[in-house]
């Protein structure tokens, strides 16, 4: 019995110490799991390029959403994805706002300068489309003297100025596929240049092109992260590709969205207007609560500084006519972009996009208040503030009980306009991913091709709303200035 019991003792520990060792190794075989496991990354994507990314009943899905989702859940971390458009995602992921992006970006030795890539996930490749109707341009030969069109920043526009002075063409470049397409189709441009995935799903969504070439060999699609930082979610994210792939999940992935679907089914405008509604109305709420708190803060800066500008101490006047030249004189979209990627490239705060474009609107819409407040103050006949100082009044009693009454009357229009501009402002922070009303449209359109129907139904609501705005803004100007 006791030889026994210490045969079983020995047996235990060494069962323990096994286990033990093999759980070191399991750990040692995969530090990239342990070391973003729990971790929530914050992750930078294009808004439209399908069937990468690109939205399906108002959910962003895609190839490139799919990995990135599987992979975070093989490796045991979470993503919060933010749709901001190519561009604004790499200036989002250098100003640290995001933690990484993936959004088909071709790895480039240039790019590599900046960034750390990922193991390529996709090999890519370029092919051109013209109209559907066109059938002089059968190939590169026939876009001599000819203006073409390419995303900007994409392997599309590498190849199109690659052969260019060879064959005799100039390349344009804008921002996303479905803008291109439509580019082609109004007759602005010949022939389009894209990623042959994008270029495909869109003639098959009935986007009004075909394709007259083969495809020629492009680059890579990798995830990318700032040069030197967050290795472990670039080691994770390799790890768990290499699992997909070996699972066959990520074939799975990739037969879901590149083989050949069945068209899609055209439905009429008010098909088109039941179905995109949700989305827009999302959209259109965000616009409101935008335009509402710019406002408040707008006629707060105005009435203040506006006062600045008519005190009578210099330095007051001073600090006034700095601000007011300052958000006078920059365009609304720069000041978008530095308060969302240079301010907290500056601060080493992030800040929500809300935020920023709140900031952006009312402090450019607060100077223009400030010049409405100081021209009503100033077209009060000087004369009554004499007045009111003959009689006894000081100048605050005096601006507040003589002056601005009257110079109420005389702003209030001037007020009613820059609210409507205010709102019609808003559709500007689209470029850094505010999903207000004209975002909203655009996700729609990118998916659906069917972009002057789409804008229209969204230049409707505007119209609607902006009317709305200006009636109710008239009658409580009539009630109070009478």
């Amino acid at each position: 019995m006791f030889r026994a019991g210490k045969l079983t003792v020995a047996v235990t520990a060494l069962l323990a110490l096994a286990g033990g060792f093999l759980g070191v190794s399991a750990a040692a075989a995969n530090p990239s799991q342990a070391a973003v496991t729990g971790e929530n990354y914050v992750i930078g994507t294009d808004t439209t390029f399908a069937p990468f990314e690109y939205r399906e009943d108002g959910e962003l899905t895609g190839i490139d959403m799919d990995l990135v989702r599987d992979i975070a859940a093989n490796q045991g971390f979470t993503v919060e994805i933010k749709s901001l458009g190519f561009d604004a995602a790499l200036q989002a992921l250098q100003s640290n706002q995001v933690d990484g992006v993936i959004a088909g970006m071709s790895i480039t030795d240039e790019r590599e300068l900046i960034f750390d890539f990922s193991d390529p996930y996709f090999d890519s490749g370029v092919q051109m489309a013209v109209a559907e109707d066109n059938t002089e341009i059968t190939g590169y030969a026939g876009l001599a003297g000819e203006t073409v069109v390419a995303k900007r920043g994409s392997e599309g526009e590498t190849f199109a100025n690659s052969i260019k002075d060879e064959y005799d063409f100039t390349v344009k470049a804008l921002a996303d596929s479905a803008t291109m397409y439509d580019d082609v189709k109004a007759g602005n441009s010949v022939a389009v240049f894209d990623d042959y995935p994008v270029l495909a799903y869109g003639i098959n969504q009935n986007n009004g092109l075909k394709s007259v070439t083969e495809k020629e060999q492009g680059s890579s699609y990798g995830f990318a992260v700032n040069k030197g930082q967050n290795p472990e979610l670039l080691a994770a994210f390799n790890t768990g590709l290499a699992e997909l792939k070996d699972n066959g999940d990520y074939q799975t992935i990739l037969d879901t969205y590149l083989e050949q679907p069945a068209p899609a089914a055209a439905s009429g405008f008010f098909g088109l207007l039941s179905d995109s509604m949700p989305a827009l109305m999302k959209g259109l709420g965000l616009t409101l609560l935008a335009t509402g708190l710019s406002i408040l803060i707008a006629l707060v800066l105005g009435v203040l500084f506006g006062f600045f500008t008519v005190s009578e101490s210099r330095i007051l006047r001073g600090i006034a006519s700095v601000y007011v030249s300052i958000f006078r004189g920059t365009p609304l979209l720069v000041q978008a972009f530095f308060f969302y990627f240079g301010l907290p490239q500056l601060s080493g705060q992030s800040i929500d996009v809300l935020t920023a474009g709140v900031l952006t609107l009312s402090l450019n819409a607060g100077a223009y208040m400030t010049e409405i407040v100081r021209g009503g103050i100033q077209s009060v006949d000087p004369g009554q503030t004499e007045a009111g100082r003959s009689l006894g009044l000081g100048y605050v009693t005096t601006m507040r009980r003589v002056v601005l009454p009257q110079a109420v009357k005389i702003m209030t229009p001037s007020f009613i306009n820059q609210f409507v501009m205010t709102l019609k402002d808003t559709s500007l922070l689209a470029v850094i991913g505010f999903a207000e009303l004209t975002y909203q449209g655009q996700q729609i359109y990118a998916a659906n091709f069917r972009t002057g129907e789409t804008l229209l139904i969204v230049a409707a609501l505007y119209f609607i709303v902006i009317n709305l705005l200006t009636m109710l803004s008239n009658k409580l100007d009539k009630r109070f200035n009478k």
